[in-house]
Formats: structure tokens, sequence, C-alpha cells
């Protein structure tokens, strides 16, 4: 779907137009706590008054969202009669918001039946979404991640996808330097992995492109809190987001996700401990491909990614990815024994055939080994 994209530099007025528009007359918005910061946050309340829109919060949710916060979102929408969704935060805040709009009208309940057992009913409903960071690119995408029972579901319809996206740097002004930096190198993994996907198109590799270049030219700025910095992080990460919507993530953000539950580090962190190791590995391992493009045009690609982050081929390029890395500071933790046994046994296989190179248990242990730094003596 073609989505209307707005960039503004703390003036809201658009939002009362887009609300006008859409005929809104009792709005959900689902976002964190720390909206209330902000001075979008007045600005809603000012836009309830002009237009005698009555505005419903939904902040109960959690980083890595579960599905009985989604029950208890989709409760409030219909409890309060709600016709359209803002939703304005990271990509938990967007995951949960499009999960909303997707089971709304399903004419489930969270107790008469899992939404996750029935294919979402598209909607009309007027969804809007406003990302407070610069890394998940979820404002773009038909992909929702939620837990169930402590299993990660991938939520996939292209009716989650918001019809209008707001961009606005100064919401990223506060952001923590740690969750900047991690979220950037979320933005980075995105678009490395949907260039070398088997799924990827020449679509889906030029905007990888763009958003590589975007990243590597603009992350210097990003992290010094610059207003140009957080403008072109902003877009590089929903550009990297079109790339996943059509090629989707690969092998490294399969890897990431137990990393960052057994280690308490931050999503694009996880992934960038992943790819940093992958790239190097793929380029001396394209022998193992399972593209159906072959082996030279994997080649191609990954020297095309080398030269788009600034290498001369692929080797260079993920030495330079290696370096940002080291150079902003992130950690690499320490994992026991046991850990490593976990991990080898995590990967969802299915997430592994849209990787180009094929990857078994004993390789994966062997990568996690070269990702973690090993835990020599335990207590």
């Amino acid at each position: 779907m073609e989505q209307t994209v707005i960039t503004v530099a703390g003036q809201y007025s658009v939002l009362k137009k887009w609300a006008w528009e859409h005929h809104v007359r009792n709005l959900l918005i689902v976002c964190g706590k720390s909206v209330m910061k902000q001075e979008i946050y007045h600005y809603f309340g000012e836009m309830s008054r002009q237009l005698d829109i009555n505005l419903f919060y939904f902040m109960d949710f959690q980083p890595n969202p579960l599905y009985e916060n989604v029950v208890r979102g989709i409760e409030v929408f219909r409890r309060e009669n709600c016709d359209s969704i803002i939703a304005i935060g990271g990509g938990s805040s967007i995951d949960v918001a499009k999960c909303i709009k997707l089971y709304s009208n399903s004419g489930l309940s969270g107790e008469g039946g899992n939404f996750l057992d029935y294919p979402g009913v598209s909607n009309p409903v007027p969804f809007l979404a406003i990302p407070t960071t610069a890394g998940s690119g979820s404002e773009a995408t038909r992909f929702s991640v939620i837990y169930y029972n402590g299993i990660k579901q991938s939520i996939c319809d292209a009716d989650c996808i918001p019809g209008t996206v707001l961009f606005d740097s100064s919401l990223l002004k506060t952001l923590p330097l740690y969750q900047k930096k991690a979220t950037m190198m979320d933005a980075l993994c995105h678009a490395v992995e949907s260039f070398w996907s088997v799924n990827s198109t020449d679509d889906s590799r030029e905007y990888s492109r763009e958003a590589i270049n975007r990243i590597m030219r603009s992350w210097k700025g990003y992290l010094s809190n610059t207003e140009d910095g957080r403008t072109e992080m902003l877009s590089a990460s929903y550009t990297a987001g079109r790339a996943i919507n059509i090629a989707q993530t690969t092998a490294g953000h399969a890897m990431c996700y137990k990393i960052t539950e057994l280690f308490g580090c931050a999503h694009g962190h996880a992934a960038a401990l992943c790819d940093r190791v992958l790239f190097p590995w793929m380029c001396a391992n394209t022998q193992r491909c399972i593209d159906q493009r072959g082996q030279a045009f994997v080649n191609n690609v990954l020297d095309q990614i080398g030269t788009a982050i600034g290498g001369a081929d692929a080797k260079t390029g993920a030495e330079i990815f290696d370096s940002l890395f080291d150079s902003i500071g992130l950690t690499v933790p320490a994992a026991s024994l046991h850990q490593f046994q976990i991990l080898r046994t995590s990967v969802n296989p299915e997430r592994l055939k849209n990787h180009p190179i094929m990857l078994d248990e004993e390789l994966l242990d062997s990568l996690y080994h070269a990702i973690l730094r090993e835990r020599i003596y335990e207590s």
C-alpha cells in the first residue's frame, strides 16, 4: 500500500488536519508514558478541544510486547468505540497498535479465541504512526512482533501498515545514547540483511543501499544529537524498513533474539553482534550458497553491500561494519557453556530459509562462539 509520509519539526498542525480529514471522533493513542513529557502530548489535548475528539491513551504494554497487551488494547478500542489509531513510540508501540488495528473487528474476544489463530480482518480504521526511535522501521512494514507464552510471534499482514507516517526529529532529542546506538545498528542490520536476503529484489536492494548510505553519512551527527543527523537517521530507518518489508531479515535477526533474552542487551545491539561476525564469515563461505540466483550473484551482492558501507568490496565493507561497532562502544557479552548450548538450538529454522548461505546447528554453535566471549570460569 502507498503511505503518506509527513516530516515536521515540532509543528503538529498536520495532526489536526489528519484527524479532520479522517472524521476522527474517538481516537486511541498507543504510546509509552515517556510521551507525556513531549510537546506532542500537549498538542493532542489541544487538538481534542478544538475538534471535539475523545482521546483514549493505551500504555499498558512493555518492550517486546506480549499477546496479553494486545488483548487489553483491543478491549479498550472496542469499549470506547474508537474509530482511529495513532501510535507514537518505538517498535513496541507501533507493533501493538498494528495488532489492535488488525484484530479489532475480528469478532473474537481475548477469552473467546486466540487472535493469532485467525487471519486479520481488513478494516478502514485510519492509522498514523509517529516513530520516536530511528531503528525498527516498523512504521514501514507489514510485520508485527509480539510474544505468546514466551515465544516470539511474527504477525504478517499488509493491512496493518500505517496509512500515514509522521517524522519529527525533535522527538529523538532525549533518547538515551545507548538506545540511539542500538536502534541505529538495528536499522543498519535491517538494510544489510535485506540486501543479501534470498528474497531481495531490485527495488529492495535499492532501498537497502539508500539506507546504508544514509546511516554511514549521518551516524556521527545522529549520535552527537544534531537535527540533521536525527532527520537523516529517521529517513534511513524508514527506508531500511521498506527493504525488509519486501525481502525480510535473515540469520542475524534469527540468531539475535535469544541473545537479547539471555544477556539483556537491546535488540539492535544483539543484531549487530551477530551481523559483524556473519558478514565476514559469509564472504569466505559463499560456496555454501543456497540462493537460487547462484554463488556469483551472492558474491556480487556482498560486494555491493561492502561498497555501500564505504569499502572497496565485501571484505573491506565487513571490516568497516566491525569497526563501527567497536567505535561506538557497544560491548560483547560473555556466555557460559550452558548458554552456548541454549543458543545453538534457539534459532527458528524457518527464519534461516531467507539466508543465502546454508547454516546448520554445528555452524550456528561455531558462529555463536565467535559472536560472544566465552566465560571460562563459572560460579
